[in-house]
């Protein structure tokens, strides 16, 4: 019986932890320093085309910790191929079509 009392407060203790402690912003997606410069409030940087793209709308991506959104599958599918040539780019521009 003092295990599953020691199980239950473990796993109450790491409920508590994602749901309101660091686990948190992963979940509700405030740990992604990529995709959101630049960008209003709840809105991503479609790192390939760069157009804006709302939180609830497109595709997304976890790469390396962070999420990122995309305005349509073929972007989705072009960061998804090369990830570092999108990643990497600041001035550059890309041949894009819908």
């Amino acid at each position: 019986m003092e295990g599953l009392g020691t199980l239950l407060f473990y796993a109450l203790l790491f409920y508590l932890m994602m749901r309101f402690g660091c686990g948190a912003h992963m979940i509700h997606g405030h740990g992604n320093r990529g995709s959101h410069q630049d960008s209003s409030p709840g809105t991503f940087i479609d790192p390939v085309c760069g157009k804006e793209v709302d939180q609830s709308k497109g595709y997304g991506l976890m790469h390396e910790g962070n999420l990122y959104r995309f305005c349509s599958r073929h972007c989705l599918e072009q960061f998804d191929e090369q990830p570092t040539l999108f990643l990497h780019k600041h001035n550059k521009e890309v041949n894009h079509e819908h």
